[in-house]
């Protein structure tokens, strides 16, 4: 039994005649009459009287034409709801972001988020980048912004790429806008964690060309770090979108490190599991417009997918 045989059936029960619903249902006498054997054969009983007035109900014809009705019906509220939830999604959606992401990425999703759909909840959770990786892997996010050093085969969506620079304390040296990558062991540094993306992106690169750093302070808190380098007690290697305001408003100046330049992709990783989730496609598909609006309005110093750089104000 299928539901296209249990619309057939109500419907020559309803017109009372096979005759009458071959020409309501647009289908051949001879196959309303065929679906109707082939459900009395499966049910092993009668289930309709035919004579030549038409067609009555036996008793347990009377109790499938209850539950088929009622069943159409659920049919129809389900592809009712569905079909309104993929034109207004509506549930819940965490994202995880990194907290240098976080700081140019967030009022602008959220604010996006609530005028395109206000029935979705969205759920930010920040945290260092290596607490994210971890979280995202165990399944505790639908969506997570995560960063990437190499190019991954992965179905993750490419944001946008980053440049890492040396963080320096107002009216200290370097005061160059640029310095090497070899002369980055002169400057005493406060970095995260090794667990941090941040911290094994730039001891990966400096490892390469067999340069040094001076770490004296790991702490897995980027305000801490902020800190530290306004007050003069260290420097730091991080990303323009996790010092923008601090450099905005002349707290602490931001060195870009050369020869060789050291970058990051930001890409957005989906669970698995939430492949097919109509809320979660919905801010998906957001993250990349606000990441492209953001650069190209000079709100987040990155570089677009394509090469297309951030419009500095």
């Amino acid at each position: 039994m299928d539901l296209r045989q249990l619309k057939y059936f109500i419907g020559v029960v309803e017109a009372g005649s096979f005759t009458k619903a071959a020409a309501q249902l647009n289908v051949a006498q001879s196959a309303l009459s065929l679906h109707v054997r082939q459900m009395e054969e499966e049910f092993g009983t009668q289930l309709l009287v035919r004579d030549r007035t038409g067609v009555t109900l036996t008793a347990a014809g009377t109790k499938l034409m209850r539950h088929a009705r009622s069943i159409l019906r659920q049919v129809n509220l389900a592809e009712e709801e569905l079909t309104s939830k993929v034109k207004s999604p509506s549930g819940e959606v965490t994202i995880g972001i990194p907290s240098g992401a976080a700081r140019v990425m967030v009022a602008e999703l959220l604010s996006l988020a609530q005028e395109r759909f206000p029935k979705v909840s969205l759920k930010i959770i920040e945290g260092m980048s290596g607490l994210i990786d971890e979280w995202m892997t165990s399944g505790r996010f639908n969506l997570a912004i995560l960063y990437k050093t190499v190019e991954s085969p992965d179905t993750s969506t490419l944001l946008a790429r980053e440049e890492f620079c040396l963080v320096a304390p107002p009216n200290q040296p370097p005061f160059e806008n640029t310095v090497r990558l070899s002369d980055l062991h002169a400057y005493p540094l406060a970095v995260p964690m090794r667990v941090n993306n941040v911290r094994r992106s730039v001891a990966d690169v400096v490892a390469q060309h067999g340069c040094t750093l001076d770490v004296r302070f790991e702490v897995d808190s980027l305000s801490t770090i902020n800190s530290m380098v306004m007050d003069g007690k260290a420097y730091s290697i991080l990303t323009p979108s996790a010092i923008q305001r601090e450099v905005s408003l002349g707290q602490v100046r931001m060195v870009r490190i050369v020869d060789p330049v050291i970058t990051r992709s930001i890409v957005l990783a989906v669970n698995p599991r939430d492949e097919r989730s109509v809320e979660v496609a919905a801010i998906r598909a957001l993250v990349p417009e606000v990441a492209k609006k953001l650069t190209r309005d000079g709100k987040w110093p990155a570089i677009l997918p394509g090469g297309e750089p951030a419009l500095h104000k």
